[in-house]
């Protein structure tokens, strides 16, 4: 495995790739959860890369960034006993210069539900994203359905932005109670992971009513919130199609339920797709 923390020794590691491109961008802290989305990318390409890389432009103001968990040394054996070919791990002067073009989160779509909370996180994501994806020459790059508002924008920059890359969303992985898997779990103690076990709850409390035929949203929401309530803040319940689009009712192979709240100082995010 060749570890390359600039851009030129990257570029230099590609000279010798001559074959399809998997790409897995992560902020490190390995988990299982990435650990799918490179076993994925492995199977599925003749050559991987995985860029690891805080991007502060992402961190709103009070937010984490500082004591955001870095663990290089076990990330790197991780991706070396996984099969990575080429880890990337740039320092922030290798990714920004002082006064840098920017790329804009969608009007709409970019400013709801995560976007509310956090206004100008996905600017950052999107504009390191496309940095990342521009350096690997990925054919294909994997992203989880957690962030699923994240995915979607991608998904939409590549599109809006003619980008020779695929976008590929990879299934959530969740502990063996259910918790969906975050590198901020860390920082929950054991009596906290046990609330944060309401969010899961919440969405199979969902996926149930709709499995028995209960389509309305309202309702739905109404049963989770219930569920929610071991949590110490509920930042939003919502039910929107794949675009992102509110719905009043659940449509079948069309839906996302989603939810975000607080419990201890974490902030944890979760969904379903029905």
């Amino acid at each position: 495995m060749i570890i390359a923390r600039t851009i030129e020794a990257l570029q230099k590691a590609k000279e010798a790739l001559d074959g399809s491109i998997g790409f897995v961008p992560t902020m490190g802290a390995l988990h299982h959860g990435h650990l799918s989305l490179i076993q994925q990318a492995r199977k599925e390409n003749d050559y991987l890369i995985v860029s690891i890389f805080v991007n502060p432009t992402q961190f709103l103001e009070g937010e984490d960034l500082d004591a955001y968990p870095r663990r290089e040394e076990a990330d790197r054996k991780i991706c070396e006993v996984a099969g990575v070919d080429i880890l990337f791990m740039p320092t922030i002067d290798q990714m920004y210069e002082r006064d840098e073009l920017c790329i804009g989160a969608p009007a709409i779509r970019g400013y709801i539900l995560e976007g509310e909370k956090r206004p100008g996180h996905f600017d950052g994501m999107l504009q390191v994203v496309m940095k990342l994806l521009n350096l690997s020459s990925a054919t294909r790059a994997y992203f989880g359905k957690k962030d699923a508002q994240q995915l979607a924008l991608i998904t939409q920059m590549v599109k809006n932005y003619f980008m020779d890359v695929q976008i590929i969303p990879c299934e959530i992985v969740r502990d063996d109670k259910g918790l969906a898997l975050s590198s901020r779990n860390v920082y929950l103690t054991e009596e906290e992971k046990q609330r944060a076990l309401s969010l899961s709850r919440s969405l199979k409390r969902a996926s149930k009513m709709v499995m028995a035929g209960e389509l309305d949203v309202r309702t739905i929401k109404k049963e989770m919130m219930q569920v929610l309530s071991e949590t110490d803040r509920v930042e939003y319940v919502a039910i929107v199609d794949r675009d992102f689009n509110a719905l009043e009712s659940v449509e079948i192979g069309n839906s996302i339920i989603l939810v975000a709240a607080l419990v201890g100082k974490p902030r944890l995010i979760d969904n379903i797709w029905i």
